[in-house]
């Protein structure tokens, strides 16, 4: 078992005028191996914050996380990171980028070509591959940087608004490729979006965030994700709870604008 355990986790930014900006205070929550949970907030409510401190590109001041009960220091290859922009190589061709962390690995040429064959066809890239990535869709390039991520066999995949870039019809096909690859893989995914509902549709459990400092407001688990796995996403909207979580989550995040809104008025009165 693969547990991801946040643990007691705070943020504090010191700013050069001497006052400092606490980004996370106390957040505590264990992921079990396999489960996906989508993070949705107000803008400011630290949920990319946390997910670099879950990638080890930033230290917490306080907490610790805990992958495989062993302490997170920094990244490694068993959390791969997919962001909204792929962050690809764009002078190499999509099976090179694929292939890119075996080979840094040093894994055997044959073994390597395989998996990202493998990848390739799961993706529905396999036509693509002697492309260069420049020459690729958005929707294709995160394709790509989904392949080249599990090339890694990772086992906590972090995305960080992934799909916000994209036009509606692609995001809704990238969705649905996002549950296939989490049903076949069975990987641990933390997905930030901004999207409520496609943390509805992405989250088997579903963690709203509150800002100023940010902390766990509250928890959903959700059937919508186990729902869409190969189905028709515009079908699992049609699911009578789907309207009355997403209309309770818009007044929930809403309510905290609004809040952050009166706060920074009465800040500049």
């Amino acid at each position: 078992m693969s547990d991801l355990v946040i643990d007691n986790i705070s943020m504090r930014f010191d700013l050069p005028n001497g006052d400092y900006v606490q980004a996370l205070q106390d957040v505590s929550l264990t992921l079990q191996s396999g489960e996906l949970m989508s993070v949705l907030g107000p803008s400011g409510c630290g949920k990319t914050t946390l997910l670099n401190i879950v990638a080890g590109f930033l230290a917490p001041t306080s907490g610790e996380i805990r992958l495989n009960g062993d302490r997170v220091e920094g990244p490694a290859a068993e959390r791969g990171m997919v962001f909204q922009q792929g962050a690809l190589f764009e002078w190499m061709s999509v099976r090179d980028n694929v292939g890119f962390g075996p080979k840094m690995k040093g894994a055997p040429k044959a073994e390597s070509r395989e998996t990202v064959d493998h990848l390739l066809d799961v993706v529905g890239l396999q036509d693509f591959k002697e492309k260069m990535v420049y020459e690729l869709s958005g929707g294709m390039q995160q394709r790509v940087a989904l392949a080249r991520c599990l090339a890694n066999d990772p086992d906590v995949i972090l995305m960080d608004e992934p799909l916000g870039a994209l036009d509606a019809l692609t995001r809704e096909k990238m969705q649905g490729l996002v549950l296939k690859l989490w049903k076949e893989t069975g990987k641990t995914i933390i997905l930030i979006t901004h999207s409520v509902e496609e943390a509805l549709l992405l989250g088997e459990r579903l963690l709203v965030m509150a800002p100023r400092p940010g902390r766990i407001h509250k928890e959903y688990r959700l059937p919508f994700a186990d729902l869409g796995v190969g189905k028709d996403l515009r079908e699992v909207k049609t699911h009578p709870d789907y309207g009355p979580k997403r209309e309770e989550i818009l007044s929930m995040i809403w309510d905290m604008e609004e809040e952050i809104m009166g706060r920074t008025e009465e800040a500049g009165a």
